[in-house]
């Protein structure tokens, strides 16, 4: 039996999985827990992954954002580990500050619950490591590409993804809540697996937090 490599993405009402067994897709939902079942050589998520304590940004945020260019926005400074305890937004914002570090948005508060689903998990030792679709795609063509809300954009990264699965295309229907972007995140997370568990996938940030878990982003 081949490796078999999983990318994760959030998604509405929890994640989504793309389990890859040579070139074979199966598709999965539910909470972080049910991805780690499925028994995967390699992990990759999309989600921070080792938290910072104050007010220092993470080498591998800073790292990506400059890879990035133009499009740093898609990645966000990763907060304190405080603000997981933060019941609201403006909750959050207080936690983060009194940490020395800045104001949380709407949208990071947001995701806040999946930061700590899988901390939790890596805290118990899952196996999992931390990647960026977008830098991800970077990666794999050399360049910037459309919005991946705009078909333009989806259909650009599926372009991309048939590089290294030239069959490849999105489930019909699709698992669960997931949009077809979310498919594709997770599609790209299992390319960055799949290099990790290969050997060839390189890193951006080399620290680890006040747990010891590692800050980094896998490429």
């Amino acid at each position: 039996m081949p490796p078999r490599v999983l990318g994760v993405d959030g998604c509405p009402g929890g994640w989504v999985g793309a389990l890859l067994s040579g070139d074979e897709i199966s598709w999965h939902v539910g909470h972080f827990a049910s991805m780690l079942a499925l028994g995967a050589d390699a992990v990759a998520v999309d989600i921070p992954i080792g938290l910072p304590a104050g007010a220092a940004r993470r080498a591998a945020d800073v790292e990506a954002r400059a890879l990035l260019g133009p499009q740093r926005s898609s990645v966000f400074f990763v907060p304190p580990r405080v603000v997981l305890e933060a019941a609201s937004q403006p909750e959050a914002t207080l936690l983060s500050r009194a940490a020395g570090s800045v104001g949380v948005s709407i949208q990071t508060f947001h995701i806040l619950d999946k930061i700590a689903e899988v901390d939790h998990h890596i805290q118990d030792g899952a196996q999992a490591i931390e990647c960026h679709p977008e830098v991800t795609f970077r990666t794999m063509c050399g360049r910037a590409l459309p919005p991946k809300r705009k078909k333009e954009g989806r259909e650009a990264r599926l372009q991309v993804l048939r590089t290294w699965l030239p069959a490849l295309d999105l489930p019909h229907p699709l698992p669960g809540r997931a949009r077809p972007d979310d498919c594709l995140d997770a599609l790209a997370c299992a390319w960055t697996a799949q290099r990790w568990l290969t050997g060839q996938a390189q890193t951006l940030g080399d620290e680890r937090d006040e747990l010891g878990v590692p800050m980094r982003i896998v490429v």
